[in-house]
Parts: structure tokens; sequence; C-alpha cells
């Protein structure tokens, strides 16, 4: 389902939640999220890093690292397919390969991979969901975690191992760790969407509890920005 469509099923929601006197968050349980018992080094000095993500809707993902202290940057875009059908009208139809995803450029010297896969697994979004994320369904909306280099891939099947085996969660986490090919900034008006439109009735229904929930599982990590 295209996100410009699904929004129609987030306003229909957020009429009868507000109807009802509900609050507009999900009412899935909070899961307790271990820190990975592998995780790569907190380093001394300055640097850069990025890592590339995959959970659903990319607005979504892209809010919430956008308010983890040691990311600098957050970009969206698409990972898994080729440059010519990467733009989002083919990317939305799910014959392409790619997954909407998020580039997050961070320093290692203030927060780990692992940490951030932490909140990736914890409240960005939904690892047992296969090929959908709350109202958006098809393989775009695949949870991935792509890696670049050894230590990625080593810390981020060792994650998936050990919360599977610990059942975490109340279904297996279907994320998949795959090599990062190439990732292909989105369309100008999708970067900082929920930042520049937070009163969208998809953002508030959606994406606005993520960033809540980052605030209040992971104080230590949150930044208002």
């Amino acid at each position: 389902m295209s996100r410009f469509l699904s929004s129609t099923l987030s306003i229909l929601l957020l009429g009868a939640a507000l109807a009802c006197g509900a609050a507009v968050a999900t009412d899935k349980p909070r899961v307790t999220v271990p820190d990975p018992t592998l995780d790569a080094p907190l380093l001394a000095a300055r640097s850069e890093q990025k890592l590339v993500l995959a959970g659903g809707c990319f607005w979504g993902v892209e809010a919430v690292f956008e308010h983890v202290k040691g990311v600098t940057d957050v970009k969206v875009g698409y990972s898994g397919g080729t440059a010519k059908t990467a733009d989002y009208e083919t990317v939305s139809t799910g014959r392409t390969g790619h997954a909407e995803s998020v580039e997050i450029t961070y320093d290692p010297s203030q927060v780990t991979y692992g940490q951030l896969l932490k909140v990736f697994f914890a409240v960005a979004h939904d690892p047992t969901e296969l090929n959908r994320q709350g109202p958006d369904s098809g393989p775009q909306y695949r949870s991935v975690i792509f890696y670049s280099g050894e230590e990625q891939k080593r810390v981020a099947l060792a994650y998936v191992a050990q919360l599977n085996q610990a059942k975490v969660f109340a279904r297996p986490v279907v994320t998949q760790v795959v090599r990062l090919d190439s990732f292909y900034p989105a369309e100008a008006y999708h970067q900082d969407y929920a930042a520049h439109h937070p009163d969208d009735s998809y953002i508030v229904y959606n994406d606005l509890p993520k960033v809540e929930n980052l605030r209040r599982q992971f104080p230590q990590l949150y930044t208002s920005k």
C-alpha cells in the first residue's frame, strides 16, 4: 500500500481514537530489549561511521534516529535494488527489490553500532512483521539491516540470534541481515518529512509515538535537537 493511500486509513484510525478519548499511540505491550551481547567498541576519538536500516515507512525510522545522541545526519532513500528504479512511485509497486531505507551517520565515540541497533529493534519498528509495517504492506517495507564491513555483519547477526534465542518478542524476529550494495537518496520532499509535517495524520498516529517511546525508554540517548 502506498504511504499516501495508507494515510487515509491513519485518518480514520486517528478519528476513531480521538472520538473514543484514546491516546494516539500504539497499543502493543512494551518489550524490554536487552543490550547486544556482542557490540562494536565505543571509540575514544571522534569519527564518522554510517549504517543503513530499513523498517517500514522511512519517515518514522528517520524521525527516531534524528533524536538519537551521537547521530549527526539522517537521510531517507532506497536500498536493495538498482539505480534505474530507485524512485518512490516505482519502489511503491513492491517489484523493484528496494526497501525504504535510512542512512544514519553517527559518531562512534558517542554511540555504538549495537546501541543504534537496540533503538531500531526497541522503538523504530516492529521486527516481527514480515513485508509490512503498521498500515503499509509490501516487500518495500521489510525489516533489514544493510551491513557494510565484517564487524557490522557480525554484530547484526549475533544480535538477531540473541533476540530470537531469548524470545524477547512474542514472535520471531524476521529482520534480514544483508550486505549493502548501494543507498539511493529519496526525493527531496521525503527528507525530514516528520519534522516538516508534524501535523500530518500519518505522522501523528504512526511515527510521533515512536519518538516519544525513544524519549521514555532511552533518556540517556534521546536529544530534542
